[in-house]
């Protein structure tokens, strides 16, 4: 599986520089994708963010260090990037549940968190209904917020983007100007540079934009659409957390450089028969 072998690698980049700075942009080059599809990726499939982890990994070998080596506490901290004893005490405590100086003691427990590599797990026992379909690029149009904090931090406050359009109405405004497919409201997430990225609530369209309103081009591209049906948002983080970690490692299939997109039909949402739609960006591995 040479998807799963390149992230293995990108892992392996992460783990010798635990002690030096790393670089997300190096560690995506790596994996073969962008630092965003990167710190995506890893969250679904580790299940903590990415920054986390590294944290965790960073103190475990910390208290390594404080029980094994006679290093001082500022050397410690220092190797594992804290600027002062007291965020690394801090940190530290956070994790381990003792100060550092109380881990150099004889017989003082602390953590450990592993490194991990990633292995396929064939599971089969829910079936996803997908098709792959070549799309021209067409053009669409609504409201966007631009997120530049790390992407785990910034996908929390998505959900909170989309209560102010449809609290002021706007959705509407959006809705009228759907005239192509796809015929749903879009939420739409375009990578950028490192870990910034747009995120649009849009219509495919092409009427004249709106005063109010944006528009973006979405470039031809070929695209895994993937049938959702269930009460969001629990039915659609479920979904894309199974296509990153159960059928893109096998599917022989690579993200592409094109936007991530979710197609939310008319209905109740909150339905357990409610269905929409996710559309993954890809290339042939």
């Amino acid at each position: 599986m040479e998807w799963m072998s390149r992230f293995n690698e990108a892992l392996g980049y992460i783990e010798a520089h635990l002690d030096t700075d790393i670089h997300y942009e190096k560690a995506a080059r790596i994996a073969c994708c962008s630092t965003f599809h990167f710190q995506r990726m890893f969250t679904y499939i580790v299940g903590v963010p990415l920054s986390e982890y590294i944290r965790r990994r960073r103190l475990t070998l910390a208290a390594f260090d404080l029980q094994q080596t006679d290093e001082k506490i500022i050397d410690i901290a220092l190797k594992y990037g804290y600027e002062s004893p007291t965020a690394f005490n801090r940190a530290f405590q956070s994790i381990h549940g003792l100060s550092p100086s109380a881990a150099k003691q004889q017989g003082a427990l602390v953590k450990a968190f592993p490194k991990i590599s990633l292995q396929i797990m064939i599971k089969g026992d829910v079936e996803m209904n997908y098709k792959i379909e070549k799309k021209a690029g067409f053009r669409i149009i609504g409201v966007k917020k631009h997120f530049s904090a790390s992407v785990d931090e910034s996908f929390t406050q998505v959900p909170l983007f989309w209560q102010k359009p449809l609290q002021s109405g706007i959705v509407s405004d959006i809705l009228a100007c759907i005239n192509r497919e796809p015929y749903g409201l879009l939420g739409v997430c375009t990578a950028l540079d490192g870990q910034d990225f747009d995120y649009y609530i849009a219509a495919a369209s092409t009427a004249p934009t709106p005063k109010q309103l944006v528009d973006y081009d979405i470039p031809e591209c070929t695209w895994a659409i993937f049938e959702c049906i269930g009460a969001m948002p629990h039915a659609i983080q479920q979904l894309q957390k199974r296509i990153i970690t159960e059928w893109l490692p096998t599917s022989g299939y690579e993200y592409a450089d094109a936007p991530d997109i979710e197609v939310y039909f008319e209905g109740d949402q909150q339905s357990p028969d409610y269905r929409c739609e996710v559309w993954l960006p890809i290339r042939k591995s």
